[in-house]
Protein backbone atom coordinates (compact mmCIF):
# COMPACT_ATOMS: atom_id res chain seq x y z
CA UNK A 1 0.00 0.00 0.00
CA UNK A 2 1.20 3.52 -0.80
CA UNK A 3 1.79 5.48 2.43
CA UNK A 4 2.18 4.28 6.00
CA UNK A 5 0.10 1.56 7.56
CA UNK A 6 -2.81 3.12 9.39
CA UNK A 7 -3.43 2.99 13.13
CA UNK A 8 -5.93 0.23 13.71
CA UNK A 9 -8.29 2.62 15.48
CA UNK A 10 -8.53 4.56 12.20
CA UNK A 11 -9.03 1.32 10.27
CA UNK A 12 -11.87 0.38 12.62
CA UNK A 13 -13.50 3.72 11.84
CA UNK A 14 -13.25 2.92 8.10
CA UNK A 15 -14.72 -0.56 8.56
CA UNK A 16 -17.52 0.72 10.78
CA UNK A 17 -18.59 3.28 8.18
CA UNK A 18 -18.43 0.61 5.45
CA UNK A 19 -20.54 -1.70 7.63
CA UNK A 20 -23.07 1.16 7.96
CA UNK A 21 -23.43 1.28 4.17
CA UNK A 22 -21.26 4.33 3.46
CA UNK A 23 -19.42 4.27 0.11
CA UNK A 24 -15.62 4.04 0.04
CA UNK A 25 -15.41 7.44 -1.65
CA UNK A 26 -17.50 9.04 1.11
CA UNK A 27 -15.50 7.25 3.83
CA UNK A 28 -12.28 8.68 2.35
CA UNK A 29 -13.81 12.15 2.34
CA UNK A 30 -15.24 11.90 5.87
CA UNK A 31 -12.06 10.53 7.45
CA UNK A 32 -9.66 12.57 5.29
CA UNK A 33 -7.77 9.55 3.98
CA UNK A 34 -6.90 8.42 0.47
CA UNK A 35 -9.65 6.46 -1.30
CA UNK A 36 -7.18 3.75 -2.29
CA UNK A 37 -6.38 3.23 1.39
CA UNK A 38 -10.07 2.71 2.15
CA UNK A 39 -10.42 0.37 -0.84
CA UNK A 40 -7.49 -1.72 0.39
CA UNK A 41 -8.70 -2.20 3.95
CA UNK A 42 -12.30 -2.87 2.92
CA UNK A 43 -11.06 -5.48 0.41
CA UNK A 44 -8.87 -7.12 3.07
CA UNK A 45 -11.80 -7.19 5.47
CA UNK A 46 -14.03 -8.86 2.88
CA UNK A 47 -11.37 -11.50 2.18
CA UNK A 48 -10.92 -12.24 5.88
CA UNK A 49 -12.69 -15.31 7.26
CA UNK A 50 -14.07 -13.15 10.09
CA UNK A 51 -17.02 -10.84 9.51
CA UNK A 52 -16.56 -7.08 9.79
CA UNK A 53 -18.50 -7.17 13.08
CA UNK A 54 -16.02 -9.72 14.46
CA UNK A 55 -13.01 -7.79 13.11
CA UNK A 56 -14.19 -4.68 14.95
CA UNK A 57 -14.13 -6.62 18.22
CA UNK A 58 -10.44 -7.58 17.87
CA UNK A 59 -7.71 -5.86 19.85
CA UNK A 60 -5.63 -3.47 17.75
CA UNK A 61 -2.46 -5.66 17.60
CA UNK A 62 -4.51 -8.67 16.45
CA UNK A 63 -6.28 -6.62 13.79
CA UNK A 64 -2.92 -5.13 12.76
CA UNK A 65 -1.56 -8.62 12.12
CA UNK A 66 -4.63 -9.69 10.12
CA UNK A 67 -4.74 -6.52 8.03
CA UNK A 68 -1.04 -5.86 7.46
CA UNK A 69 0.77 -9.04 8.38
CA UNK A 70 3.10 -6.98 10.54
CA UNK A 71 4.57 -5.16 7.55
CA UNK A 72 6.83 -2.21 8.42
CA UNK A 73 5.52 1.29 8.10
CA UNK A 74 6.83 3.96 5.78
CA UNK A 75 7.93 7.37 7.18
CA UNK A 76 4.85 9.18 5.82
CA UNK A 77 5.53 12.48 7.58
CA UNK A 78 8.89 12.75 5.85
CA UNK A 79 7.40 12.02 2.44
CA UNK A 80 4.54 14.46 2.84
CA UNK A 81 6.90 17.19 4.07
CA UNK A 82 9.03 16.76 0.92
CA UNK A 83 5.91 16.89 -1.25
CA UNK A 84 4.54 19.95 0.58
CA UNK A 85 7.75 21.91 0.01
CA UNK A 86 7.28 21.57 -3.75
CA UNK A 87 3.58 22.46 -3.90
CA UNK A 88 4.13 26.12 -4.80
CA UNK A 89 6.54 25.01 -7.56
CA UNK A 90 3.97 22.55 -8.92
CA UNK A 91 1.29 25.26 -8.95
CA UNK A 92 3.52 27.66 -10.87
CA UNK A 93 4.55 24.96 -13.35
CA UNK A 94 0.94 23.96 -13.99
CA UNK A 95 0.27 27.51 -15.21
CA UNK A 96 2.80 27.05 -17.99
CA UNK A 97 1.68 25.78 -21.42
CA UNK A 98 1.62 22.03 -22.06
CA UNK A 99 2.69 21.06 -18.52
CA UNK A 100 0.72 18.15 -17.02
CA UNK A 101 0.58 16.60 -13.56
CA UNK A 102 1.99 13.39 -14.95
CA UNK A 103 5.06 15.23 -16.26
CA UNK A 104 5.56 16.93 -12.88
CA UNK A 105 5.17 13.58 -11.12
CA UNK A 106 7.83 12.00 -13.36
CA UNK A 107 10.25 14.79 -12.41
CA UNK A 108 9.24 14.51 -8.74
CA UNK A 109 9.66 10.71 -8.54
CA UNK A 110 13.08 10.94 -10.23
CA UNK A 111 14.16 13.27 -7.41
CA UNK A 112 12.30 11.32 -4.68
CA UNK A 113 12.27 7.61 -5.66
CA UNK A 114 10.33 6.67 -2.49
CA UNK A 115 7.81 9.46 -2.98
CA UNK A 116 4.12 9.25 -3.77
CA UNK A 117 2.83 7.18 -6.67
CA UNK A 118 1.02 8.97 -9.48
CA UNK A 119 -2.46 8.45 -8.00
CA UNK A 120 -1.54 9.83 -4.58
CA UNK A 121 0.48 12.62 -6.15
CA UNK A 122 -2.58 13.74 -8.12
CA UNK A 123 -4.83 13.32 -5.10
CA UNK A 124 -2.72 15.45 -2.74
CA UNK A 125 -2.15 18.13 -5.37
CA UNK A 126 -5.87 18.39 -6.15
CA UNK A 127 -6.77 18.43 -2.47
CA UNK A 128 -4.36 21.34 -2.04
CA UNK A 129 -5.77 23.33 -4.96
CA UNK A 130 -9.34 22.52 -3.96
CA UNK A 131 -8.70 23.84 -0.43
CA UNK A 132 -7.59 27.19 -1.91
CA UNK A 133 -10.68 27.70 -4.07
CA UNK A 134 -13.34 30.13 -2.84
CA UNK A 135 -16.42 28.35 -1.52
CA UNK A 136 -19.46 28.90 -3.69
CA UNK A 137 -22.73 29.57 -1.92
CA UNK A 138 -25.66 27.20 -2.20
CA UNK A 139 -29.37 27.66 -1.70
CA UNK A 140 -29.86 24.04 -0.72
CA UNK A 141 -30.27 23.36 2.98
CA UNK A 142 -28.36 20.45 4.50
CA UNK A 143 -30.60 17.43 4.97
CA UNK A 144 -29.87 15.36 8.06
CA UNK A 145 -30.89 11.80 8.85
CA UNK A 146 -32.47 11.49 12.33
CA UNK A 147 -30.08 9.87 14.80
CA UNK A 148 -27.14 9.83 12.37
CA UNK A 149 -25.04 12.75 13.65
CA UNK A 150 -24.25 14.39 16.96
CA UNK A 151 -22.43 17.74 16.84
CA UNK A 152 -20.39 18.74 19.89
CA UNK A 153 -18.55 21.87 21.03
CA UNK A 154 -17.78 24.01 24.07
CA UNK A 155 -19.46 27.34 24.78
CA UNK A 156 -17.03 30.26 24.67
CA UNK A 157 -18.34 31.86 27.89
CA UNK A 158 -18.03 30.04 31.19
CA UNK A 159 -20.41 29.55 34.12
CA UNK A 160 -19.39 29.54 37.78
CA UNK A 161 -20.18 28.28 41.26
CA UNK A 162 -18.97 29.18 44.75
CA UNK A 163 -16.80 26.70 46.64
CA UNK A 164 -18.52 26.16 50.02
CA UNK A 165 -15.28 25.62 51.93
CA UNK A 166 -13.12 28.44 50.56
CA UNK A 167 -15.69 30.89 49.21
CA UNK A 168 -13.71 30.92 45.96
CA UNK A 169 -15.56 31.46 42.67
CA UNK A 170 -14.85 28.48 40.41
CA UNK A 171 -15.17 29.01 36.65
CA UNK A 172 -16.29 25.98 34.63
CA UNK A 173 -16.57 25.05 30.95
CA UNK A 174 -19.90 24.19 29.35
CA UNK A 175 -20.05 21.26 26.91
CA UNK A 176 -22.84 21.63 24.33
CA UNK A 177 -24.19 19.05 21.87
CA UNK A 178 -27.03 18.85 19.41
CA UNK A 179 -28.70 16.39 17.05
CA UNK A 180 -28.95 18.36 13.78
CA UNK A 181 -31.99 16.55 12.37
CA UNK A 182 -34.21 17.52 15.32
CA UNK A 183 -32.25 20.34 17.01
CA UNK A 184 -32.34 18.30 20.22
CA UNK A 185 -29.79 19.89 22.54
CA UNK A 186 -27.73 18.92 25.57
CA UNK A 187 -25.46 20.91 27.90
CA UNK A 188 -23.37 20.06 30.95
CA UNK A 189 -20.80 21.99 32.99
CA UNK A 190 -17.37 20.38 33.51
CA UNK A 191 -14.26 21.59 35.27
CA UNK A 192 -12.09 21.95 32.16
CA UNK A 193 -11.63 21.01 28.52
CA UNK A 194 -9.11 18.29 29.44
CA UNK A 195 -9.58 14.85 27.92
CA UNK A 196 -11.04 13.25 31.06
CA UNK A 197 -13.68 15.99 31.45
CA UNK A 198 -14.45 15.94 27.72
CA UNK A 199 -14.95 12.14 27.68
CA UNK A 200 -17.12 12.37 30.81
CA UNK A 201 -19.29 15.07 29.20
CA UNK A 202 -19.70 13.06 25.99
CA UNK A 203 -20.59 9.90 27.95
CA UNK A 204 -23.21 11.85 29.94
CA UNK A 205 -24.58 13.20 26.66
CA UNK A 206 -24.95 9.70 25.19
CA UNK A 207 -26.62 8.59 28.40
CA UNK A 208 -29.08 11.47 28.14
CA UNK A 209 -29.84 10.59 24.51
CA UNK A 210 -30.41 6.96 25.44
CA UNK A 211 -28.51 5.80 22.37
CA UNK A 212 -25.44 6.27 20.19
CA UNK A 213 -25.31 8.20 16.88
CA UNK A 214 -23.40 6.79 13.91
CA UNK A 215 -21.22 9.92 13.63
CA UNK A 216 -19.91 12.47 16.14
CA UNK A 217 -18.85 15.77 14.58
CA UNK A 218 -16.41 17.50 16.91
CA UNK A 219 -14.72 20.87 16.94
CA UNK A 220 -10.92 20.89 16.65
CA UNK A 221 -10.33 21.14 20.42
CA UNK A 222 -7.27 19.34 21.80
CA UNK A 223 -9.34 16.76 23.70
CA UNK A 224 -10.81 15.62 20.36
CA UNK A 225 -8.18 16.38 17.70
CA UNK A 226 -4.48 16.11 18.50
CA UNK A 227 -3.37 17.50 15.15
CA UNK A 228 -5.50 19.44 12.67
CA UNK A 229 -4.67 18.76 9.04
CA UNK A 230 -6.71 19.34 5.86
CA UNK A 231 -5.63 15.94 4.53
CA UNK A 232 -5.43 13.69 7.60
CA UNK A 233 -6.34 15.10 11.03
CA UNK A 234 -5.17 13.03 14.00
CA UNK A 235 -7.94 12.15 16.45
CA UNK A 236 -7.15 11.97 20.17
CA UNK A 237 -6.57 8.27 20.90
CA UNK A 238 -8.81 8.36 24.00
CA UNK A 239 -11.72 9.64 21.89
CA UNK A 240 -11.00 7.07 19.14
CA UNK A 241 -11.00 4.27 21.72
CA UNK A 242 -14.31 5.54 23.10
CA UNK A 243 -15.74 5.69 19.56
CA UNK A 244 -14.70 2.11 18.87
CA UNK A 245 -16.13 0.98 22.21
CA UNK A 246 -19.52 2.63 21.69
CA UNK A 247 -19.64 2.04 17.94
CA UNK A 248 -19.60 5.54 16.45
CA UNK A 249 -17.25 7.34 14.06
CA UNK A 250 -15.51 10.66 14.84
CA UNK A 251 -15.38 13.19 12.01
CA UNK A 252 -13.82 16.52 13.09
CA UNK A 253 -15.11 19.73 11.53
CA UNK A 254 -12.71 21.11 8.96
CA UNK A 255 -10.61 24.04 10.16
CA UNK A 256 -12.03 27.30 8.86
CA UNK A 257 -15.30 25.64 7.76
CA UNK A 258 -17.91 26.87 10.29
CA UNK A 259 -20.78 25.34 8.30
CA UNK A 260 -19.54 21.87 9.28
CA UNK A 261 -20.83 22.48 12.82
CA UNK A 262 -23.08 25.50 12.36
CA UNK A 263 -26.03 23.89 14.14
CA UNK A 264 -24.13 23.24 17.37
CA UNK A 265 -22.86 26.83 17.28
CA UNK A 266 -26.50 27.88 17.01
CA UNK A 267 -27.24 25.57 19.96
CA UNK A 268 -24.57 27.42 21.96
CA UNK A 269 -26.49 30.67 21.31
CA UNK A 270 -29.71 29.00 22.51
CA UNK A 271 -27.92 27.84 25.67
CA UNK A 272 -26.67 31.40 26.25
CA UNK A 273 -30.22 32.78 25.94
CA UNK A 274 -32.16 30.09 27.76
CA UNK A 275 -29.65 28.79 30.31
CA UNK A 276 -27.00 31.41 31.03
CA UNK A 277 -29.44 34.32 31.01
CA UNK A 278 -32.06 32.45 33.08
CA UNK A 279 -29.49 31.48 35.73
CA UNK A 280 -27.65 34.81 35.86
CA UNK A 281 -29.07 35.88 39.26
CA UNK A 282 -28.73 32.49 40.95
CA UNK A 283 -25.80 31.28 43.05
CA UNK A 284 -24.64 27.67 43.08
CA UNK A 285 -22.38 26.01 45.61
CA UNK A 286 -21.23 22.90 43.75
CA UNK A 287 -20.80 21.62 40.20
CA UNK A 288 -23.58 19.07 40.80
CA UNK A 289 -26.00 21.80 41.90
CA UNK A 290 -25.13 23.89 38.84
CA UNK A 291 -25.65 20.92 36.50
CA UNK A 292 -29.08 20.17 37.99
CA UNK A 293 -30.14 23.72 37.12
CA UNK A 294 -28.66 23.42 33.62
CA UNK A 295 -30.51 20.13 33.14
CA UNK A 296 -33.84 21.69 34.13
CA UNK A 297 -33.34 24.55 31.68
CA UNK A 298 -32.32 22.14 28.89
CA UNK A 299 -35.51 20.15 29.43
CA UNK A 300 -37.49 23.37 28.90
CA UNK A 301 -35.59 23.91 25.64
CA UNK A 302 -36.38 20.33 24.53
CA UNK A 303 -40.09 20.77 25.26
CA UNK A 304 -40.06 24.01 23.24
CA UNK A 305 -38.27 22.31 20.29
CA UNK A 306 -40.70 19.36 20.30
CA UNK A 307 -43.65 21.76 20.41
CA UNK A 308 -42.30 23.66 17.38
CA UNK A 309 -41.76 20.41 15.46
CA UNK A 310 -45.34 19.28 16.15
CA UNK A 311 -46.70 22.69 15.13
CA UNK A 312 -44.80 22.59 11.83
CA UNK A 313 -45.94 19.00 11.18
CA UNK A 314 -49.60 19.89 11.78
CA UNK A 315 -49.39 22.95 9.53
CA UNK A 316 -47.98 20.83 6.70
CA UNK A 317 -50.91 18.36 6.80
Amino acid sequence: MAGKEKDMSKVKQMLRLHHNGVSNRQIAKDLSVNKETVNRYVKLAKLDELSITDLLKLDDPVLQHRMNGGSPSYPEGERFDDFKKKLSYFEDEMKRPHVTLKLLWEEYIAEHPKGYGLTQFRYHYRQHTKAKRPVSSSLLKDLYTPGEKLMIDYAGDRLEYVDRETGEIVKVQVFVACMPATDYGFAIAVRSQRSEDFIHALAMCLGSLGGVPKIVVSDNLKAAVVKTDPHEPKINRILEDMANHYGFVVIPARSGKPKDKSLVENQVKIVYNRVYAQLRNQKFYSLEELNKAIGRRCRHITVSVCSNILTRAKSSL
